[in-house]
Order: C-alpha cells, then structure tokens, then sequence
C-alpha cells in the first residue's frame, strides 16, 4: 500500500481472500507499505499496514499491487518499485497481479516488458506512452500473461481475485465466495470493460447512429451491409465509408460484436441450448458463434457460460448490481493451482 492509493483496490481483494478462507482456503494475508507507515487513501481513509516493504523477508505466492489516480507519484516512489521488484523476484513461480493503476508502478519495474497488460480504459493511453514495451490492452476486465495478471479499473480487482482464487481452489469455491460477496462469478478476463454500443464513438452522421442504434437493439435481424444502407438510404460504399472514419471499424465487425455480446447475455442469463443462444443472437448456426467466442475472448460458448454461471435459486430475479473493488499488494499464500484460469 503506498500514499494515495485507491481503498477498493485493498479492501476489496482481501475480502475475497478473507472469505475464501471460510471455504477451504488457507490464505495468510499481509499487507505492506514503503516504509511501514499507515497510508491514506483517495477516500481519506487511514489504512494501517502490517509491516515495511523492506521487513517483509518471506516468500509469497501472490503479490497484488493496488493503484491510484495519481499513478505518476507511485513510479516516482523508488523504495515503493524496488520493493514490489525485490518481492516478485523473490519467487519466480508467484503470481504477480496489478489492479488498475497499479500496472504502472508494476510496469515501471520492467517485469512487464513484452507482456499483454490491462489498466483502467483512462489510463490505456499513458500506459502504452509510458511504457512501449508493454502491449497493453484497453478492453480487457483483466488480462493474464505468464505469472502477471492485471486488471481494469474498480469492480475489475473482484473479478481478478476471483479468478486467482478459482485458479487455487477451484470453480465451486470461486463460485461460493462469489456468492457470499453478492457478487456475479468473476467475469471472463476477455470481456469488454463497457457494453459496445457504449464504447463505440458517437457518430455526427444521424442516419449513421440510427444504424447503430438498430442493430443494438435487434441483434437477430438482418444486418447485412446493402440491408444497413437502405435503412440509412446511403449507398454501401458511403455506409461503409462513415464506419470506417467515424466507428473506426467495418459494419460486418460492429455487428458481429453487438451479437457476441447478446450471445453472452443469454449464455449469463439463461439454460437456454447453444444453438438457440446462436439463433436469438442472430449467429444462425452454432458454430459461427463458436468461432466468434473463440477469437475474442479466447473460450467456447459453453466454457464462458460455466465460468460465469451464478449460484442464485432457479428462478430467483437476476442480481442486478456489482460490488465495487480494486486491488492491492496482498502477499498470500496460495494452494496448488489445478484449475486453468481463462484470461484472453
């Protein structure tokens, strides 16, 4: 923990750890700063820690470094980035996880040079300015490379120690702890951090936004381009023209991830079989929708449907909110992974 750091980024890993431990676990949770001192957090908050940086002298299994809005202070911190190098070398086998902007100081160590990372989508940009040999992505809920996991902004530090949790304990007990926390099961590390329609740019051609807005709203239909340019009355190389400049991106692409995403929200919703997920989210076959899972986020359909699965009754109204955390340095003590967490 250092000066400034966001208090969801600590609090919210240790209390996924914490309740893990009432689920088999056998987690030994210590928190550390620069110089042993309590911190403060951007909430005002006072957080007392266990020790120095430079006193911890054991080895970990997970290190997990939180951030803050001010990432430029924790970089200029040299005791704080010596001591998250010192402690991720000590084991080379340790897992080494970054919530938010704790990528950044993470990042300035060196140890992700060459790797995919994630941060907040604010900070994607001065991320990969900061540090070109990062190949950072600014989508991701968290992205896993080799032993370094790191993560989105805020609610993203629950899905992260979610999935290192299920990566130890296992899907049930992931699954539990989910539950305990009225949290969903972590998500995919694949999956966007906003809905499309929300994180594709506003056009300032109407008839453009219009079909957008169509397609968001009936996935199944038909989307095809010479469709989409009678609708906005545009030719197809004019559409195609103001997708490219202003979405930055084809009409067939866009379309494609309005249904991934709506395949996704039958697959988190319902037991529906694959093939009618396929058709009502405008796929038509099966295997087009498996193909389009795997190249985006790296899982089957069916794989992304038991990893974020809830436990709720059959039939009890769908969980409409999300606790909020990030994370933060917690060295714990993890049991032998058995279970392949998915991260891309």
């Amino acid at each position: 923990m250092f000066d400034g750091v966001q208090s969801l980024d600590v609090t919210g890993p240790l209390d996924v750890y914490a309740a893990a431990n009432e689920y088999g676990g056998d987690y030994r949770l210590t928190t550390v700063s620069p110089d042993g001192r309590p911190v403060r957090t951007t909430a005002g908050l006072r957080l007392v820690p266990d020790m120095a940086l430079g006193d911890f002298d054991s080895g970990v299994d997970t290190l997990v470094v939180p951030g803050g809005p001010q990432w430029w202070n924790a970089v200029a911190d040299p005791p704080l980035v010596e001591g998250i190098t010192r402690l991720a070398d000590r084991s080379r086998t340790a897992t080494v996880a970054a919530v938010c902007a704790g990528t950044f100081p993470l990042a300035e160590t060196g140890l992700l040079d060459g790797r995919r990372a994630a941060t907040h989508w604010k900070l994607a940009a001065d991320l990969a300015a900061r540090y070109p040999h990062v190949r950072v992505d600014s989508e991701a809920i968290f992205v896993r490379d080799g032993r370094f996991i790191t993560s989105a902004g805020i609610t993203a530090g629950i899905d992260l120690t979610l999935s290192l949790v299920e990566s130890d304990l296992g899907p049930d007990v992931a699954r539990a702890v989910a539950k305990y926390l009225v949290v969903f099961m972590a998500r995919p590390g694949g999956q966007s951090q906003f809905s499309v329609r929300q994180q594709s740019p506003r056009p300032e051609n109407s008839p453009l936004r219009d079909v957008l807005d169509r397609v968001a709203a009936d996935p199944q239909g038909d989307h095809s381009l010479r469709v989409l340019a009678d609708r906005a009355a545009l030719s197809s190389r004019h559409l195609t023209r103001l997708f490219r400049t202003e979405i930055g991106t084809t009409a067939g692409e866009y379309v494609k991830r309005i249904r991934l995403e709506a395949a996704q929200a039958l697959l988190e919703g319902g037991d529906e079989p694959l093939d009618t997920v396929a058709r009502r989210s405008g796929f038509r076959t099966e295997e087009t929708m498996r193909r389009a899972f795997r190249s985006q986020l790296g899982v089957s359909p069916g794989i992304y449907r038991d990893r974020f699965r809830t436990t709720r009754p059959a039939g009890a109204p769908r969980t409409a909110g999300r606790a909020a955390s990030l994370d933060f340095g917690v060295p714990s003590r993890c049991l032998e992974s058995s279970t392949t967490t998915d991260s891309s």
